[in-house]
């Protein structure tokens, strides 16, 4: 049988691939121009808007006024749709999801406002007086209750939040029950020990149960007592990588309008959101992606299914809860890719398949990109690839059921970002924004190959320009446009908490400074390239991102975290690397090394290997000579919050990293300058 000419077939490839360029998308549409800087003011960009705003801001849903209402219209709408859900630990397992209802949460949540009321607790006008605070990492419960979020941080930011909001009620894990100081009355989750109940009472502390509470909202009853659209919603207190927490005000209007915004943008698209998704949540749930995503599913009348605590066990939570939607920071997404155990080893199931296997799964993944990259739609890429291949691969280890996924928190690598647009049967968009912007400053479209390594086009209730960064050689009208972002519009935050000087110097004229600097691209969409703070001036005078530097080495496959370290006194850059397990003992077997991961981690060798392969991520990535690493430190534990080195969003606290590791960076240092002593 004769095959059939391919030229027909190139020649209409090439066709699509000139039109497509010669037709550029525009996802952002441009309102006002720049200014050029004056009298001491810096420069600004112009002032950008999301296509959905060109003529103004859409208006919300005159029913929609509050959060309040969010919660109290669906209750109405899906009474007997499953809400929360949550597994329970029975003859040492997990079992399947409990599910409660709208309806039930709706009561519960009545029976604590009317127990609060009957412990002294005042109607929250404002704020001013009887704030509440809880303490969870992530549980059912906490979503029911008005709150000062506070579950980013360790037992010291806990109690910092307490003081500082001046916290009468506490609403906390039995865990953290010990690691709380005097607030007025305490309600833990699960039953009090006969020794917390006692500890309570020698300081004056009124300690409850959650069935205890319960029962008493339901023996005195309260009037409601609605909230309006100006007042405090919540008080999100950030972990933050240095200092104590900031406590970002965010009103009812910042969440309605946020919500609002989404049910527009989601509106565009032929995909809608049905009662029947389901988000698993294991983000900290005083992470804003993580708040807004379940406020946003609340309004939606679909459900939220809580993991069991121990993210190395994600896997059986995934494969019990079957979500369609998944949602997390980048780190989290690189453990995806790089196959932590964590989210059971994509990578690994390559590893496993045959030679012959991997080599077709690997030309299934050109071909399905090919057709992306002309435009095509997910769904429409490759039937065949995703039947063959990455349903089975990639797709069945994440539930089978995953219809969209969401990055947030930080950039995600375009390595990462493309390896999850191709395999995950999904939609995968990345997202920006901060707690002061109520989480979404900007957001990128589903099948838009165009969008790789970028964060999307302003929000559709906010607006967004670039301004000028003289230190740090940025300019919001120069070629290419960059700059440090600013935001204005209602999901702006109101303020820090009893902090106007802070205040004072993030919000100007309206515009909220966020601190990170994106670059403008042709297309009207946003690409994050840098952080103002984790700028380090080596010296010679070369100003260095150490933030962008951590995320082109960490894709390394030798590498599994690493934390980039520079100084204003020496012309190099050295980094403590936390090797990945697996690839080290499979280094170590290949080159006659024997011995635990820890004392692997000795080895020069194995620094020498581990030094090698991150100038071969340089060189692959076009860094600057002075970008690249010049000595590494080893260390075979990960920065994890529970030593206080990261945030529980894996953000890097860089000065107590460098606290930890000060001894073995001295010497480093001592050893890179041949022997010459070294100050700081």
């Amino acid at each position: 049988m004769q095959s059939k000419d391919p030229k027909p077939y190139i020649l209409r490839s090439l066709l699509l691939q000139v039109l497509r360029a010669s037709r550029m998308k525009m996802f952002s549409v441009k309102v006002e121009e720049g200014r050029e800087g004056r009298d001491g003011n810096p420069s600004v960009g112009p002032v950008y808007r999301n296509l959905l705003a060109k003529n103004g801001f859409p208006p919300t849903d005159a029913d929609m006024c509050t959060a309040w209402d969010v919660f109290r219209v669906s209750h109405e709408k899906y009474p007997g749709n499953r809400m929360l859900g949550w597994r329970e630990f029975n003859d040492g397992k997990f079992g399947p999801y409990i599910w409660k209802t709208y309806k039930e949460v709706y009561e519960e949540v009545m029976h604590i406002g009317s127990a609060l009321r009957a412990s002294g607790a005042e109607p929250f006008v404002n704020w001013r007086n009887d704030p509440f605070v809880t303490g969870l990492s992530n549980w059912n419960l906490w979503i029911k209750l008005p709150s000062m979020d506070c579950s980013n941080g360790g037992p010291g930011a806990v109690n910092f939040i307490i003081g500082h909001a001046e916290i009468d009620f506490v609403f906390v894990q039995d865990k953290k029950v010990k690691e709380l100081l005097d607030p007025e009355l305490i309600v833990c989750f699960t039953s009090l020990t006969v020794e917390e109940k006692k500890k309570a009472a020698s300081i004056e502390v009124k300690p409850y149960s959650w069935n205890e509470f319960l029962h008493m909202g339901k023996d005195y009853p309260s009037e409601l007592s609605p909230p309006q659209p100006l007042n405090i919603c919540t008080i999100m207190y950030t972990s933050g990588t240095s200092g104590d927490p900031k406590g970002v005000i965010l009103t009812h209007e910042n969440i309605v309008t946020c919500i609002g915004g989404l049910d527009l943008f989601m509106d565009q698209f032929e995909d809608k959101m049905t009662v029947d998704d389901v988000y698993i949540s294991f983000l900290p749930l005083a992470h804003i992606l993580d708040r807004m995503i379940e406020e946003y599913f609340f309004h939606k009348g679909a459900s939220v299914g809580y993991y069991h605590g121990d993210l190395n066990a994600l896997k059986d939570d995934l494969m019990e809860l079957k979500p369609t939607f998944l949602a997390g920071v980048p780190r989290v997404f690189e453990r995806i890719h790089e196959g932590m155990e964590v989210f059971y080893s994509v990578i690994k199931a390559l590893e496993e398949l045959n030679p012959r296997r991997r080599a077709i799964f690997h030309i299934l993944y050109k071909y399905k990109l090919a057709w992306l990259n002309l435009g095509f739609k997910q769904k429409n890429a490759s039937w065949l690839a995703d039947l063959l291949a990455f349903r089975k691969v990639v797709k069945s280890r994440l539930g089978g059921r995953i219809r969209l996924i969401v990055s947030g928190g930080a950039p995600l690598s375009s390595e990462v970002e493309e390896f999850l647009r191709v395999t995950s049967c999904a939609f995968v968009l990345q997202g920006y924004g901060l707690t002061e912007t109520c989480g979404l400053t900007t957001v990128g479209f589903p099948d838009e190959m165009s969008l790789l390594g970028t964060v999307g086009s302003a929000f559709v209730s906010s607006e967004l320009r670039l301004e000028e960064v003289p230190e740090m050689g940025y300019d919001p009208l120069g070629d290419p446009p960059r700059g440090e972002i600013c935001v204005r519009g209602k999901t702006a935050f109101a303020g820090y908490y009893k902090n106007p000087e802070l205040t004072r110097e993030t919000l100007i004229d309206g515009w909220f400074h966020t601190g990170d600097i994106g670059e403008m691209l042709p297309n009207g969409v946003v690409k994050i390239i840098d952080r103002k703070k984790n700028l380090v001036k080596l010296s010679q005078g070369e100003y260095v991102a150490l933030e962008y530097l951590e995320k082109v080495y960490c894709i390394t496959p030798i590498v599994e975290d690493i934390w980039v370290y520079g100084d204003s006194f020496k012309s190099m850059l050295v980094a403590v690397v936390v090797p990945h397990e697996e690839n080290t003992l499979r280094w170590a077997h290949q080159n006659g090394h024997r011995g635990s991961f820890s004392e692997l981690c000795s080895l020069n060798q194995l620094q020498d290997y581990v030094r090698l392969e991150l100038k071969s991520t340089a060189e692959r990535n076009k860094l600057r000579g002075f970008e690249h690493i010049k000595g590494v430190i080893l260390e075979p534990q990960q920065f994890d919050a529970g030593k206080d080195l990261v945030t529980p969003t894996l953000k890097k606290k860089r000065g107590i990293l460098f606290k930890c590791y000060k001894g073995e960076i001295d010497e480093l240092y001592k050893k890179l300058s041949g022997g010459r002593t070294t100050s700081y």
